[in-house]
């Protein structure tokens, strides 16, 4: 349910059609569960899960599988034990600099990778390491980047802001600034026929900007297949939305844009969402602005500790809408999980995280020399052929 919590005052009128919706105490009537965990069904969302602007709303129910609903499931218990991991590692003082963590907002990254496929271009902010993983990083990978070690994502260089994996555009450490560049990717994906949608999010801190906006004009001037995305979690840095925005509801700020705003601590409502913006998209009707109303448990950035600009009532509140509990809850209650395989599955995840970690603390330093800094300012093999084989000494003395 869209959460009386995360609902902000003096909303402007909701355009929502009268249509038949499914209410979340239904959530446990699921007819006619399969008994194979391959075959498709369909599972209901609730009413409250979606806000439009100038748009339809998504279907009330999505098909999936109990493999699909697993896997859910898996995948987020398997980003908040990461994020909890690289939180001990910044504690110990083996991970230096910036961390974003995503604990609290698993549902997004999870629930759209489910709904796109990797075709599908994805650029977001700095609080990327639960995309990075769904994108097709490893935990090992993650870790060792956060660590600083050559077999990292970035290998080494990038750290918690900077990680890239095919059609994953990072992780960008500038607020909002990467927004004109999802733009561009799905200029690119339009001008080359490509019948694929880009995924352009952002943090409700970067909303404001002017580029943000700047971008949207162009993406609905061009009729560009991108769905951007406002990832609100109530809080830009220390900030709470109420504070820094005269207007709180994103998804309305494209103006031009149909918007939709999602419940996004229930990862059904993410998958059944994007699955219709993208066929929204790809039909030629230009781009949406979505907003993913979501919340964060732990500070802004490691630095902080989450607790001067907030109470530690609204944290606990918001604890009891977790969106890894609210899913594990309903497959226990469809039967497509019981108390013991949950167990069990966490068991799995904790022990599989802990050897990634392990195998990433012993993954060696970038060599300390001069040719390091040179390294992977191209990627590895596209350097210009003045730069190829080169060693620092005959790069200083060509430039003389």
């Amino acid at each position: 349910m869209f959460s009386r919590a995360l609902r902000f005052g003096g909303h402007l009128p909701v355009v929502r059609p009268a249509l038949p919706h499914i209410g979340r105490r239904c959530f446990a009537q699921v007819a006619d569960i399969p008994a194979e965990d391959d075959r498709p069904f369909k599972v209901p969302i609730s009413e409250d899960s979606y806000d439009t602007y100038n748009l339809d709303p998504p279907p009330y129910s999505v098909e999936t599988t109990k493999n699909q609903l697993k896997q859910l499931y898996h995948d987020m218990m398997t980003i908040r034990r990461m994020e909890l991991a690289a939180d001990k590692l910044y504690k110990e003082k083996k991970i230096r600099g910036f961390c974003h963590l995503s604990t609290g907002q698993e549902a997004v990254a999870v629930g759209i990778e489910h709904a796109i496929t990797r075709d599908d271009p994805l650029i977001t902010a700095y609080r990327s390491h639960g995309f990075t993983l769904m994108r097709g990083g490893t935990i090992r990978s993650i870790i060792g980047e956060l660590l600083g070690r050559q077999e990292g994502i970035s290998y080494g260089k990038g750290g918690s802001m900077h990680m890239f994996c095919p059609n994953f555009f990072g992780g960008n450490g500038i607020v909002g600034a990467h927004v004109p560049v999802g733009a561009g990717i799905a200029f690119a994906q339009q001008f080359n026929n490509k019948n694929n949608v880009t995924l352009d999010l952002y943090g409700d801190g970067a909303a404001n900007q002017g580029q943000v906006h700047e971008t949207f004009n162009m993406a609905k001037l061009w009729e560009l297949p991108i769905i951007f995305g406002c990832e609100n979690n109530k809080y830009g840095m220390g900030t709470s939305v109420e504070r820094a925005s005269a207007m709180t509801d994103y998804y309305k700020r494209g103006q031009y844009i149909p918007g939709l705003r999602i419940d996004s601590m229930d990862v059904l409502a993410v998958l059944s969402a994007v699955k219709y913006g993208k066929e929204y998209v790809r039909a030629g009707k230009g781009p949406l602005v979505y907003e993913y109303v979501t919340y964060r448990y732990a500070g802004h950035s490691m630095s902080d500790p989450g607790i001067q600009y907030r109470t530690r009532e609204e944290l606990q509140a918001q604890r009891a809408n977790d969106p890894i509990s609210n899913l594990k809850n309903r497959l226990i209650e469809w039967g497509v999980l019981t108390e013991d395989q949950a167990r069990d599955m966490d068991k799995n995840v904790r022990n599989e995280v802990n050897r990634e970690v392990e195998i990433a603390e012993n993954m060696p330093y970038p060599p300390n020399t001069p040719e390091v800094l040179f390294q992977d300012i191209y990627v590895r093999g596209s350097e210009p052929k003045q730069r190829r084989g080169r060693t620092v000494d005959e790069s200083i003395a060509g430039s003389g």
